[in-house]
């Protein structure tokens, strides 16, 4: 069994260098002979390096700014307080550190396109001008759909679960592949994306639509497809959360999950989408603070886990890319040990990459001591550093300067062909779960619209919310709207302004965002439904809302209310475009979690 997956990934490879050196991937190592050469090269490049720089390399570290050496005097003091120093070239500089991770919002890291092309490129001189000069591999989480950190400006995209309605490996393949040409135009070149966890169960609170879905088999396919995108476009893909965060009600950053799987289950239910990245050459591989007593009975966090980072990740599944841990701050990976030993046993554990530690002195310094007590040979020290050059090296930040331009910047990053492809994606991707007697599409006189319901804000733009940007979408296609954001959890006075906001509407399009068993979006689309007003309702988030509300007489999934997917499901509510996606999950009854009340696979269209 071992030889012939060794001998599948071994075919797989194969063809993804050829894939790659088709679109003029730089850096991917055609034969064993050039990667052995490489690999001199690398190793020529550690031997020059002190013991601290060496540790410096290991960190990906956040930063607050958007500027690497003028950030706002705000960001200037929280950078003190917070990292000791003022800028992200001063963090480099002390710390040595191999990269770096932008954020939206809080960091202030992402403003528009441009802005980040000028910090990217402030932060690679700050690496160049290292005594030994590397090149900075900066990462983001650039997963679409819920989860989303560079918005404006940028090429959005169906996320995971929406991907997995659509079942198509080539539009997985070419949303990576998108994604990757705008990170990289921008100098980003590590996504820690795709998500391949299995969601099986319904209360996740973490991955749930971050997840392409329940069914293991299609969950690697679409992995293994949008790993080919990524790194088609030369960009570093990171399967996570290993060894599986897809059947858990507990969120990783507050608590220490623990998965309960067999290892029979583990073996069926959440390794197969592993297995499928390593088969296609995914570069990186992200940990999960999580227990899981059948593969480690010691019950340590699995990124602190030997018995699952070399026993079972490099042992059994023969993976030897870079092995990222998940973010060092959550609470899940320091529930035992102080911040100054968890990087240091996740080194141990034998990871490469030491994400976001929540005191880079701490963590660092952690480290330091143990190298120099002998914990950590520089040995292993010089494992992974080889380990994270090789795939700067694969990224092409070796080859010529790592400085993107600002031209290329505006050439590529949000491209009409790019928003094209986007949408006729997400056009592949809603799903109509209930059609009775024909109520979609609108009928030709019902141009007169109420948009009302749940109104989450977009990912990267708290001013955008999802009814007045679905609205304004129907608005577009000629239909007279108005609207009314009620949230989610509406009250009994924001309930009555729906009613009588529906009075005189052609068609109510209601709109909901985690329907539970007392949530009061429930009251709402009764209440609606109790006008005698045809009621549409939509799902922005999770497909299983609808096990909470009853007899609505049509209802659809977008998985997500980002731009790219209300647009699409106004198409498909108006009957511009026939609905195509099929739950890539089953919807359990809410009254009886142990009877299925929609099938993995159930998707109407207007011919059914």
């Amino acid at each position: 069994m071992q030889d012939r997956s060794l001998s599948r990934r071994t075919v797989l490879a194969s063809a993804t260098v050829a894939a790659a050196s088709a679109v003029g991937v730089v850096g991917v190592a055609a034969t064993p002979a050039a990667a052995r050469q490489r690999d001199r090269h690398l190793k020529k490049i550690i031997s020059r390096m002190s013991v601290e720089a060496k540790i410096g390399q290991l960190f990906v570290p956040y930063f607050y700014g958007a500027s690497a050496t003028s950030p706002s005097q705000f960001d200037q003091e929280r950078n003190l307080r917070e990292l000791g120093v003022r800028t992200v070239a001063e963090l480099i500089a002390k710390y040595h550190v191999g990269g770096v991770i932008y954020f939206f919002g809080w960091t202030n890291n992402i403003r528009d396109p441009r802005q980040i092309a000028d910090l990217t490129n402030g932060v690679q001189r700050a690496s160049m001008s290292l005594p030994v000069p590397v090149p900075s591999l900066i990462s983001i989480d650039q997963e679409h759909g819920v989860n989303v950190r560079i918005g404006s400006g940028a090429t959005q995209l169906p996320g995971a679960m929406a991907l997995g309605a659509g079942r198509s490996l080539s539009d997985a393949r070419t949303a990576g592949r998108i994604s990757g040409t705008e990170l990289a135009a921008l100098g980003i070149h590590q996504n820690f994306a795709p998500v391949a966890d299995v969601n099986v169960n319904p209360a996740n609170p973490i991955i749930n639509v971050r997840s392409f879905g329940a069914d293991a088999r299609e969950v690697g396919r679409m992995v293994a497809a949008q790993v080919t995108g990524y790194q088609q476009a030369g960009v570093v893909a990171c399967a996570k959360h290993f060894p599986g965060h897809g059947d858990t009600a507990q969120d990783s950053h507050t608590g220490l999950p623990v998965i309960t799987h067999t290892r029979e289950e583990w073996d069926r239910i959440d390794a197969p989408p592993f297995k499928a990245a390593i088969a296609a050459g995914v570069d990186s591989i992200m940990t999960a603070h999580l227990q899981v007593p059948a593969l480690d009975p010691s019950n340590e966090p699995a990124t602190l886990s030997p018995a699952i980072l070399q026993g079972v990740l490099r042992g059994e599944l023969g993976f030897d890319g870079v092995i990222v841990t998940d973010a060092l701050n959550m609470a899940g990976v320091r529930t035992k040990y102080g911040d100054d030993r968890v990087p240091v046993l996740a080194l141990k554990a034998g990871a490469d990459q030491l994400l976001f530690p929540p005191d880079i002195d701490v963590a660092y310094n952690g480290v330091l001591t143990a190298v120099r007590s002998g914990e950590i040979t520089e040995d292993r020290l010089d494992e992974s550093v080889l380990r994270i050059l090789r795939v700067k090296d694969k990224a092409g930040l070796f080859d010529g300067s790592p400085y993107v331009s600002p031209k290329e910047v505006d050439r590529v990053v949000g491209a009409r062909a790019h928003q094209r492809a986007a949408a006729r994606i997400a056009d592949r991707t809603t799903t109509l779960l209930v059609n009775s007697n024909g109520a979609l599409p609108l009928r030709r006189g019902q141009r007169k619209l109420l948009v009302v319901g749940a109104s989450p804000a977009f990912p990267t733009d708290d001013t955008r919310t999802s009814v007045p940007e679905l609205a304004k979408a129907f608005g577009e296609l000629g239909y007279h709207t108005t609207h009314l954001a009620t949230g989610r959890a509406p009250d009994a006075a924001k309930i009555d302004e729906a009613v009588a906001a529906a009075r005189g509407r052609d068609a109510v399009v209601v709109t909901t965002d985690n329907v539970g068993p007392t949530s009061t979006q429930r009251t709402l689309v009764s209440r609606l439904l109790a006008t005698g007003v045809p009621v549409v309702h939509l799902a922005v988030r999770n497909p299983y809302d609808i096990a909470h509300l009853g007899d609505v007489p049509a209802s659809l999934v977008s998985y997500c209310w980002t731009e790219v997917e209300l647009r699409a499901a106004a198409r498909v509510i108006t009957g511009r475009v026939d609905p195509r996606g099929r739950l890539p999950v089953p919807v359990q009854r809410a009254d009886d979690p142990t009877r299925v009340l929609f099938r993995s696979g159930h998707g109407l269209s207007y011919d059914d």
